[in-house]
């Protein structure tokens, strides 16, 4: 136990944690998951997929979400930096709408817990960027879902830097906004 620091987010739910790291003159050493270390934190799920992507600079993948097969998300960076971003989704939060952004990054080592009826993206921040999750429930390709990453309503403060250009999937162009997405699911904000 202890070696995961848990640091609760202004959003109900989220949770980034920061493992221990034992660097050495050989390199370091990190134990990324426990399962009996999250459960002391709070966070007694049983994960069931690992997936893996990479990206270049610029790229946002986002803001996606699970309609009937919703999933927890453990998040991490494996190599360079990422700017990761979680939207309420929940109707009957008291923070329905509203968003929480953390950068992860190969060196800080911070992952970000991600519970369930959540929408998730991510904007690279470095040259390239590996991106590692695990997800509670298996990939059902036919159970995406999407909200505009630039949505006013929402209003999520993506880091875009001068000259960086954006890259998006031809879904995540066309993803609807927040109102639209609440008028097709009988909720308000």
């Amino acid at each position: 136990m202890g070696k995961i620091t848990v640091e609760t987010c202004d959003i109900e739910g989220l949770k980034v944690i920061t493992p221990k790291v034992f660097p050495d003159e050989r390199g370091y050493f990190v134990e990324t998951y426990n399962y009996n270390d999250f459960k002391a934190a709070g966070i007694d799920q049983v994960f069931v997929q690992d997936n893996q992507s990479a990206s270049r600079r610029g790229v946002l993948r986002g803001l996606h979400f699970q309609i009937n097969y919703p999933q927890d998300k453990l998040v991490r960076v494996v190599r360079g930096a990422v700017y990761d971003v979680a939207v309420d989704l929940r109707k009957d939060s008291d923070t329905f709408g509203k968003w929480f952004g953390v950068t992860l990054t190969e060196d800080n080592k911070k992952q970000f817990f991600i519970p369930k009826n959540f929408a998730h993206g991510f904007l690279v921040l470095s040259d390239e960027a590996e991106f590692c999750y695990k997800v509670t429930d298996f990939y059902h390709p036919n159970d995406e879902g999407g909200l505009m990453w630039n949505d006013p309503e929402i209003g999520v403060e993506w880091p875009v830097e001068d000259g960086m250009e954006l890259i998006l999937s031809d879904k995540d162009k066309v993803y609807p906004g927040f109102e639209e997405y609440c008028r097709t699911r009988g909720c308000s904000k």
